[in-house]
């Protein structure tokens, strides 16, 4: 469902509906027979603890956070400004050696610091990072400044993955360590399917409505676009070019423009997106119970 929902426009098709109503029915299914089941495989009970139930929603908020930020980027370099694979996967490289380093860094702080406000710090820097995102993103931003971009966008991701992963066993019965690390990296990744599903087809939505919007300022009767139009058909007739394909050539460059305009409009929608998001999540790490730094949290004895 999640990987053909914008190619079969979602909820408009009857596949995409089927697949929706036989996910929702065994997805109800397994959480009523495994709340009941004495011995369960997923034990659905731990939901039960707020703060749980609370790392457990950050951690799919991140794997949201995670994946679409990781596919947006290469997906902007390689459709809109011509990169290969190699040089937008190079872009995400310098990105990736930073949380490479910066994971450790958070292990040794929430041995010291409450990790809850490690998370706070995490998603507020996430936040201001994707705020960014949408003040930097341009047709015109050079590979530096992509891979620049990327390692921003990173930063506060860092401050995360262990954090939320400590806090998850707050409170938990020891002998339900397993359980735990389970159900956090379940949602990790059904966040990040749901992450790379979202913003695909908020990409392809925003860019159909700034398309329309561009538009209107695109069209013959406008004069800006009548001189653009024609200079640029003059320059390409002196390239050698005749009168009428010139023209022809001259409105097609301008509507590639404008596509490439929207599109990149909607990939800093998206990023919106995300740095409220992220912001959100900043507000709700203080409703998180707090550890006991150094010792593990205060995980209840058996």
């Amino acid at each position: 469902m999640l990987d053909k929902g914008q190619e079969e426009d979602w909820f408009g098709s009857t596949f995409i509906m089927t697949l929706a109503v036989i996910a929702g029915v065994g997805l109800i299914a397994l959480v009523i027979w495994e709340w009941f089941y004495k011995n369960p495989i997923i034990e659905i009970r731990l939901f039960k603890n707020l703060n749980f139930l609370g790392a457990n929603a950050m951690m799919f908020i991140l794997g949201i956070m995670l994946f679409s930020s990781l596919v947006m980027m290469p997906q902007f370099l390689q459709t809109l400004m011509g990169y290969t694979a190699e040089s937008a996967g190079l872009v995400l490289s310098g990105g990736g050696l930073l949380l490479l380093f910066l994971m450790p860094i958070a292990g040794t702080l929430a041995s010291k610091v409450q990790a809850r406000y490690i998370i706070a710090f995490g998603w507020l820097a996430l936040s201001a990072a994707m705020y960014y995102s949408t003040q930097q993103l341009n047709l015109a931003i050079s590979f530096g400044s992509a891979s620049l971009l990327r390692m921003v966008q990173v930063f506060g991701l860092g401050f995360l993955f262990v954090p939320i992963n400590l806090v998850s066993y707050v409170g938990m019965p020891a002998q339900k360590s397993n359980s735990v690390a389970g159900l956090v990296n379940f949602m990790r990744n059904i966040g990040a399917s749901i992450g790379t599903s979202m913003v695909t087809t908020l990409i392809a939505r925003r860019a159909q409505f700034h398309q329309v919007s561009l538009a209107a300022h695109f069209t013959r009767g406008q004069p800006a676009f009548t001189l653009a139009a024609k200079g640029l058909a003059a320059r390409l007739a002196i390239s050698g070019l005749d009168a009428s394909r010139a023209a022809s050539q001259a409105y097609g460059r301008l509507y590639r423009a404008l596509i490439g305009q929207a599109t990149t409009l909607a990939y800093i929608d998206t990023y919106w997106v995300l740095a409220v998001g992220a912001a959100i999540m900043f507000l709700l790490s203080f409703a998180l119970k707090k550890n006991e730094p150094g010792a593990g949290g205060e995980v209840a004895a058996g």
